[in-house]
């Protein structure tokens, strides 16, 4: 498989994931909508990333795509409404075009550089790779980071939330600890 078809399909098996269990009222958190996402990172990252970048501007990319990743997580998270399911009373969510928006745009963004750096600016692209000692890998392995780090920010924020609604008492204050 080609570098830019695995981008690609990366690239979309996340935004499917993502939309899927996402959007909507009334999404149910539960241990599957958390363990999903970090199953399918501790799948994609081995399967991908053969030989990370251990120094240079290729191991500065790859740093660079986790923390544009993880800001993008941030993002998504600050979209997404965590509340009290009326009929249950646990933890759910809700998120909208917004949210829907901010993944399309970045895993848009993705592809579009992607597809551009074989079709588009391959000679300036190659150019600046030799000038800065940067390997091929090295770009795949920012993009995948960028996406497995957005995944897994907007996935332990979606947690921390649900753990802090399921501390609210039902009438939204903090809920009573039993003595013993």
């Amino acid at each position: 498989m080609s570098t830019l078809t695995q981008a690609m399909v990366i690239n979309a098996a996340v935004l499917l994931a993502v939309l899927e269990a996402d959007l909507g009222p009334h999404r149910k958190i539960g241990a599957f909508r958390i363990l999903r996402p970090l199953l399918m990172s501790a799948a994609i990252v081995p399967l991908f990333v053969e030989s990370p970048a251990t120094h240079g501007y290729g191991l500065g990319l790859e740093v660079l795509g986790v923390v544009l990743g993880a800001a993008c997580g941030l993002g998504a998270a600050s979209l997404t409404h965590v509340y009290r399911s009326p009929r249950t009373g646990r933890p759910v969510s809700r998120n909208g075009a917004g949210y829907a928006a901010l993944w399309i745009v970045v895993i848009g963004a993705r592809a579009a550089f992607s597809y551009g750096s074989e079709h588009w600016f391959t000679a300036p692209l190659g150019r600046w790779m030799a000038q800065h000692q940067v390997s091929v890998d090295a770009i795949t392995d920012s993009l995948l980071l960028m996406a497995v780090a957005m995944t897994l920010t907007r996935t332990f924020a979606l947690a921390a939330q649900a753990a802090a609604v399921r501390r609210q008492g039902p009438d939204g204050g903090a809920a009573a600890v039993a003595s013993a």
